[in-house]
């Protein structure tokens, strides 16, 4: 089977739903601009349930023929199985209400399966939608609608403003699929930008990935990563224009109740995953050509954004535990320190973690 097949056959299979609920395939034109891969879809399961089938069978390539690594973002307008960390059920309103991409590209295995630094991929990606929502918003003169705002990142993959959550990211590991030598499948021609209708648009050449401004540092990939290469997806779910009354829990907030003017959300839904998609290139890109500098510098922006630092948690972990004291740090593999109570320090590294009133 095609990308472009298993596009139609998806589409066939959830028009009911989005006819249910409204839902219509997004216009991205600015996105297709960015992009080496651009799906649009009205509704579909998960955008990161097709992106896992689309790399694990191949028929979305991440990896050009040089050995350097192509973006991807698929989008949808409404999902029926969308879900964040830990399992949580994730909640969207169609017709651009709800940002909903998953950014698909490549990274090296090396790093990816590093535990001293692979935390700082998924925060990486948090600190590129905070990139793309202040760039829009100023693009846009929106201003705070009540007070001032400033958007903020909870440890370790919320998106948040003045305490409440405005989306969330989840990432996942696919293992791309290799031919009989053990060599990753590598696109040997151009991608195939799927146009709202279901074409495929003209292909066009990609002698490397743009990751950064063109003679820069970090412009692109500078080590190839065929042969040693891990498919990395970032599902990246963001409130945009949701009405109080629908919004999934207490907490939460979307963007329309805190700024404006905005532009309508179809607009304003591709105006912010064009600037993700520049965003999470150059970052990725610097973090993969920059060593643990690059990593240190991240610890340090990221502390600067990390609303979580300095508040009084609750962290539970899988296995039913909690632990309650104030959020100190974050540390050199992306982890967060939290001292309890009594004075001793805890080091997290997964679970989740709420903040008390």
């Amino acid at each position: 089977m095609t990308m472009i097949q298993r596009i139609r056959d998806t589409e066939t299979q959830y028009a009911s739903f989005a006819r249910q609920v409204g839902a219509v395939v997004p216009e991205l034109s600015r996105t297709k601009a960015t992009a080496d891969e651009t799906i649009a879809l009205a509704a579909v399961d998960s955008t990161n349930i097709l992106a896992r089938t689309l790399l694990a069978t191949g028929e979305l390539q991440v990896v050009g023929a040089n050995g350097c690594a192509r973006m991807a973002a698929i989008c949808a307008d409404a999902q029926t199985a969308g879900h964040g960390r830990l399992g949580r059920q994730w909640s969207a309103w169609p017709e651009g209400a709800s940002f909903l991409v998953t950014y698909v590209t490549a990274l090296p295995r090396r790093l990816v399966t590093d535990p001293a630094c692979n935390g700082w991929f998924t925060i990486a990606a948090g600190l590129a939608s905070l990139d793309a929502l202040n760039s829009v918003l100023a693009q846009c003169g929106a201003k705070p609608l009540d007070g001032a705002h400033q958007l903020a990142l909870k440890w370790p993959n919320d998106i948040f403003c003045n305490g409440r959550k405005l989306g969330g990211i989840l990432a996942e590991v696919v293992e791309l699929p290799h031919d009989g030598n053990g060599m990753v499948v590598a696109s040997g021609v151009s991608g195939v930008s799927v146009d709202p209708d279901g074409r495929s648009a003209a292909p066009y050449a990609v002698d490397h990935v743009l990751l950064g401004d063109e003679g820069s540092s970090a412009a692109t990939l500078s080590e190839s990563i065929r042969d040693c290469a891990l498919g990395v997806m970032f599902g990246i779910g963001i409130n945009l224009d949701i009405a109080p009354e629908h919004l999934p829990t207490p907490i939460s907030t979307s963007l329309q109740l805190l700024y404006g003017p905005l532009p309508d959300p179809p607009t304003m839904r591709d105006m912010i995953a064009a600037k993700l998609t520049e965003s999470l290139r150059s970052r990725l890109a610097i973090l993969v050509d920059g060593g643990q500098e690059a990593f240190e510098d991240l610890r340090d922006e990221t502390g600067a954004v990390c609303w979580t630092l300095g508040q009084q948690v609750e962290v539970r972990s899988t296995d039913g535990s909690s632990v309650r004291g104030e959020a100190l740090s974050l540390n050199a593999d992306a982890s967060l320190t939290v001292r309890d109570e009594s004075g001793i320090s805890h080091v997290v590294r997964t679970g989740d973690v709420g903040v008390l009133a």
